[in-house]
């Protein structure tokens, strides 16, 4: 019996771990360095909708991907917005070890947004660990109150979902 009990509590735990962050669920805070060495927390960035997005300059995925995460950036920025939306952003968070690597890559791949934080422990990473990130590209979308509304969605759903916020 203590057998049996022994691999449910396994069981449950690697399904917690494996499942860290849900859809529905609070998106837990994440606070790390900005290039500068500032500190910066996604949850100063409540009221916004949020992209996280977790990624990393020796990535070739993330590099592909960038251009668009670029564009729906540039797509929202300085919109009008409906009440209680500030607007739409990008946090994201690098898997780096290295801090030039990084810099560089943000700078090359003009992301432009002025959210980006890393911890440079790669795989290690705090957040990485704590939003279940086993492998990159990762997104999830955040709504104005810090809750998760999708993981890893496409950049339609994202689209339609920021559509809505938007001030007709």
């Amino acid at each position: 019996m203590k057998q049996i009990l022994l691999a449910v509590s396994l069981l449950i735990g690697i399904s917690t771990f494996s499942q860290n962050v849900i859809v529905g669920s609070k998106a837990p805070e994440i606070e790390q360095a900005k290039p500068d060495g500032t500190m910066l927390k996604l949850s100063s960035l409540t009221g916004n909708v949020v992209l996280i997005d977790f990624w990393a300059s020796w990535c070739y995925p993330c590099r592909k991907q960038n251009p668009n995460v670029v564009a729906l950036y540039n797509q929202y920025k300085g919109k009008k917005w409906i009440k209680g939306t500030k607007g739409f952003t990008v946090f994201s968070v690098s898997l780096d070890n290295n801090a030039e690597s990084w810099k560089k890559a943000i700078e090359a791949d003009g992301l432009i947004w002025p959210n980006h934080v890393s911890d440079l422990k790669g795989w290690s990473s705090a957040p990485g660990a704590v939003y279940g990130i086993r492998s990159i590209p990762q997104t999830l979308l955040i709504d104005e109150g810090g809750f998760v509304i999708a993981r890893n969605p496409s950049y339609d759903f994202i689209r339609e979902f920021l559509n809505k916020r938007l001030k007709q």
